[in-house]
């Protein structure tokens, strides 16, 4: 069986890019069709991706920049892929029209939905178009064609599978079609069991890695941001709490607000802020399993993988109650949940970090719901959906 995978584009290594990795692992022989690739903005996860045998578009050709404005021309970017030869095609899409693609009579082709793209239905984005005049009234005419092709492209896929309910819900609103539900996965094993087997309850002075635990990752001493550093994301919500109530919070990521956020926090003379920038695989459950908790500011986040990530190192979360946060986060007894739809501000957070107490939450409780959203559970459902829908 010849399997072609299909992904809207590889500029970093999010949760998107997780699914595409799970995918890769079932189907090591897999192509991998993408409309533009940028190795460099992997960083330290380039190696993960070294062995893949990716094709891109003529996109592949233009800076980077103009992906955003080039998203008009996404469904027939894809649309221009020859898949003829594929036996079962698997896309991964959220904004830029992967499942547009033309397969043959007879194949199956699996469409794993993030979310329907969020700029064409009045969600957050990390650009926002609508500042300048000229690029709001442009924009709003190209968003208003790109519905009806988005609309049309979704009817191509035999299946779509939502990464989440909340988004299961987006699917039927927006494409009137039924689909799957299968969480994103998540790389358990990279986690310690529990917060004890990095030896930082017992003795506070090794890891599981053998080495002692940097200056100022002790366990309980600080609180802990994990996402990409762009617009809709609420690392400006959670920053401003912290800063309000002296509480430190170490912000792991990368995006176009970093530079902004930083030099904010810099010239107003606050130490209790400590930017990491992206960090490896090795370092990550570490800064997960030292932090008092992980808080997220998303108001409608489509899934949110870093509050499983954060659970499965034990530590327990803080976040929006809206969203795919609903799905992840069971009140009380894995984290605490803060305002909701169009109440997630630094008011609604610095409340609920007032009431947050560690010694309420039990690792084992954090991370039994965390293996809910295993990668073996996700290989294990799209294999099973895969072999069901080929033998009909």
């Amino acid at each position: 069986m010849r399997v072609a995978l299909v992904h809207d584009f590889l500029v970093e290594y999010g949760g998107g890019e997780r699914v595409l990795e799970a995918l890769a692992e079932i189907f090591p022989d897999a192509s991998i069709y993408t409309a533009y690739f940028n190795p460099d903005g992997f960083g330290p996860h380039k190696d993960r991706i070294k062995s893949w045998n990716i094709k891109t578009s003529w996109l592949q050709f233009f800076p980077r920049k103009l992906i955003s404005p080039f998203r008009i021309f996404a469904a027939q970017i894809f649309e221009n892929f020859d898949l003829s030869a594929y036996d079962l095609v698997i896309s991964s899409c959220n904004t830029y029209f992967a499942k547009a693609v033309k397969v043959r009579n007879g194949a199956l082709h699996i469409s794993y939905i993030h979310t329907p793209p969020r700029y064409l239905y009045g969600y957050t984005t990390s650009f926002n178009y609508k500042k300048n005049p000229l690029t709001r009234v442009l924009g709003e005419l190209a968003n208003h064609f790109l519905r009806i092709k988005d609309f049309e492209v979704s009817q191509r896929p035999d299946i779509l599978v939502a990464n989440s309910k909340e988004v299961q819900a987006r699917i039927k609103k927006f494409y009137r079609r039924d689909s799957v539900v299968i969480y994103p996965p998540v790389d358990l094993m990279s986690f310690p069991r529990t917060k004890a087997d990095l030896g930082m309850r017992e003795s506070n002075k090794k890891n599981i890695y053998g080495s002692r635990i940097k200056s100022g990752m002790t366990e309980g001493k600080y609180f802990l941001s994990v996402g990409r550093l762009v617009r809709g994301k609420g690392i400006d919500i959670i920053i401003e709490a912290c800063v309000r109530l002296g509480l430190p919070l170490k912000v792991v990521g990368s995006g176009p607000e970093r530079e902004n956020l930083e030099s904010r926090i810099k010239n107003q003379g606050y130490k209790n802020i400590e930017f990491l920038g992206q960090v490896s695989d090795r370092e990550l459950p570490k800064l997960y399993a030292g932090a008092k908790a992980t808080i997220v500011a998303s108001e409608d986040e489509d899934f949110g993988i870093t509050s499983i990530e954060a659970q499965a190192a034990g530590t327990p979360v803080i976040a929006p109650a809206s969203g795919g946060f609903l799905e992840t986060v069971i009140d009380g007894k894995t984290g605490l949940l803060y305002g909701g739809p169009g109440m997630v501000n630094a008011d609604s957070l610095i409340g609920v970090l007032r009431e947050f107490r560690e010694d309420q939450f039990k690792s084992e409780d954090l991370r039994k719901n965390a293996e809910k959203f295993s990668k073996e559970r996700f290989k294990k459902e799209i294999l099973e959906l895969v072999e069901k829908n080929l033998r009909a």
